[in-house]
């Protein structure tokens, strides 16, 4: 007699590496297949914020001394950093958060840094002044446009979850940065009312050792650029619904914030809550699903389906479309942690790093 059927996974799931130590949120391959993932300080003890896999080893990028800050303030050094993304010219941009344990950020710790991927060396720090990277501010991804301005722009999402979110643009060539967004409904997590989030199949709350749960706050957090660098795709971490709006309007200080709000698009319920967004050079739309252990894309004509749905993919976190035609993702265990678990951490070594065959390629917006 047969038992029970069971949940039947979707798509090919292949494992590319597994984390013994800290837990992974960011990875980001290069044009020559070089992979690059971070761990955030999030409690954890983090011998090295960013590395390269080599060789099935987690080496610390660019050096040990780059992973080993003087404090939360130190702009020469990485602090705790939450994403990596290559860019459109072949570098690797480390967002850094200077918010271990989602501490007050300190001016010099929050910075975009730009590593040469040919020398392995730091090429450009950018910082941002205390009214762009407000104390309350979490950087969590970024995407590039090399074609706007004299060296391009970098839009960040801030997914703080207590105080305003937004996005931030920032110009490369002058380093210069501005608040877009600011605290825009867009931007903010859902209440509880209206968003539900079931992970496990059990409802997704902050659930502390003492005291009652209350929900997922955190707001803007994943992005996502159009094939045409015309829209910028986002979602808040605690919402099943997302957005985009203008680049041009983003992009552009003379335009007044009212404008930048106006060109603000609701793009509707994605059926699930989302981490990471992603988009591929075929114009379609990638959305993790950490409700339903899966990845699914939007297609060019609005349709939705699933990449892959398997039950490994516990709470997939940032997505990276890479030149070999797979998509990267990382699976970490998010919800387990013991901040959603009164104060027990469940989270079950080890961490993965997952990729499935997508046949494209990534968004090049470069000159």
């Amino acid at each position: 007699m047969n038992g029970p059927v069971g949940d039947e996974p979707l798509g090919e799931l292949e494992l590319v590496h597994t984390f013994t130590g800290p837990m992974p949120t960011g990875v980001s391959v290069s044009h020559r297949g070089r992979i690059f993932v971070n761990f955030p300080k999030w409690g954890d003890e983090v011998p090295a914020t960013v590395v390269e896999l080599r060789d099935g080893r987690e080496v610390p990028y660019p050096d040990q001394a780059w992973n080993d800050p003087s404090g939360d303030d130190d702009a020469g050094a990485f602090v705790s950093v939450q994403s990596i993304v290559v860019d459109p010219a072949d570098r690797l941009w480390v967002l850094d958060t200077g918010s271990p344990m989602f501490q007050p950020t300190k001016p010099g710790g929050p910075k975009l840094v730009r590593v040469d991927l040919d020398t392995n060396t730091v090429a450009q720090v950018i910082t941002f002044p205390a009214d762009v990277a407000l104390p309350t501010t979490y950087l969590n991804d970024v995407r590039f446009d090399l074609r706007r301005g004299e060296s391009g722009v970098a839009y960040i999402t801030d997914s703080a979850a207590s105080g305003p979110n937004g996005i931030i643009v920032v110009d490369l060539a002058s380093g210069a940065s501005w608040r877009r967004l600011h605290d825009h409904p867009s931007t903010k997590a859902e209440m509880l009312a209206t968003f539900r989030p079931v992970v496990e199949g059990r409802p997704f709350l902050e659930r502390p050792a003492d005291g009652p749960p209350k929900p997922v706050s955190m707001g803007s957090d994943g992005i996502a650029i159009s094939a045409d660098g015309n829209r910028l795709h986002y979602c808040p971490l605690a919402s099943r619904r997302w957005y985009s709006v203008s680049t041009e309007a983003l992009a552009d200080p003379g335009v007044t914030q009212e404008a930048v709000a106006a060109s603000v698009v609701d793009e509707g319920d994605k059926g699930t809550a989302s981490d990471g967004l992603e988009s591929d050079d075929a114009g379609r739309l990638y959305l993790t699903s950490y409700e339903h252990n899966a990845v699914l894309r939007r297609l060019p004509d609005g349709e939705y389906e699933t990449v892959v749905h398997d039950p490994r993919l516990l709470w997939p976190d940032t997505m990276s479309v890479a030149a070999d035609g797979y998509l990267y993702v990382t699976a970490n265990q998010l919800h387990r942690q013991a901040q959603y678990q009164r104060g027990q951490d469940l989270r079950r070594k080890p961490y993965a790093l997952f990729r499935t065959r997508i046949d494209a390629g990534p968004v090049l917006l470069r000159r």
